[in-house]
């Protein structure tokens, strides 16, 4: 598994508590459910990078 760099994340109460939410029925962390979806975003950017270039 990779290194992972801890690093501080300024959130809103509103958004903390949806994400708590959504991980827990998700059957992950918090901080998983965050890596989660930034690793979906992320994947989700290069494959429209790569439509763009076509």
């Amino acid at each position: 598994m990779a290194e992972k760099k801890a690093f501080v994340l300024r959130i809103s109460a509103e958004v903390l508590k949806e994400l708590e939410t959504w991980a827990a029925e998700e059957f992950r962390s918090t901080n998983g459910q965050i890596e989660y979806l930034m690793q979906q975003a992320l994947l989700t950017r290069k494959k429209g990078a790569k439509r763009k270039k076509e």
